[in-house]
């Protein structure tokens, strides 16, 4: 594969630069097995719709043709499940959790390394996934299997990390 280089330039991030040095979607690190893609996240709805609904020109066009995207304001009636399951920004800022290099946090990170970046911050992000896990325990727990409408918040929690909870 030739390595890319992207550019990067909107409301978050000017001018930030990194290379694409493996296939979109293969070459993952073997732990890390999301079930998801991006393109499938932000069709089913995630982060009520307002995540990098300026990021068009980063990622393919595809990843938006059918996304549900709320340009003004996150609206949770998008989200797969229709409730709100996020923390500010700030939240995350605070907790030390956000990487300079993806100033919007997981999924950021996440469609950046879907589309071939790796970078220093992939250990420690592949582990912040994996430790979602424990919500897919206590769903297992706590839910009849194929109900939905049981746990719909930390359902939507889970999809945000990638983790397709409609199967569980």
């Amino acid at each position: 594969m030739k390595e890319r280089t992207v550019v990067v330039k909107d409301r978050m991030q000017d001018n930030y630069r990194y290379v694409l040095t493996k296939p979109a979607g293969r070459d993952f690190d073997p732990v890390f097995c999301p079930d998801l893609t991006p393109r499938q996240m932000l069709q089913l709805g995630v982060f009520g719709g307002k995540y990098m609904t300026d990021c068009r020109g980063e990622f393919p066009a595809s990843w938006y043709a059918r996304a549900r995207l709320s340009p003004q304001r996150p609206d949770p009636a998008l989200n797969c499940f229709g409730v709100h399951a996020s923390k500010p920004l700030a939240y995350w800022i605070a907790k030390g959790w956000i990487h300079p290099n993806d100033p919007r946090g997981w999924f950021q990170w996440y469609c950046r390394y879907y589309q071939g970046r790796r970078c220093d911050d992939d250990a420690r992000q592949i582990a912040r996934w994996k430790a979602m896990r424990r919500h897919v325990a206590q769903l297992r727990k706590h839910c009849r299997a194929g109900d939905v409408k049981c746990r719909p918040v930390q359902r939507q929690a889970l999809l945000h990390w990638a983790y397709d909870s409609r199967k569980l």
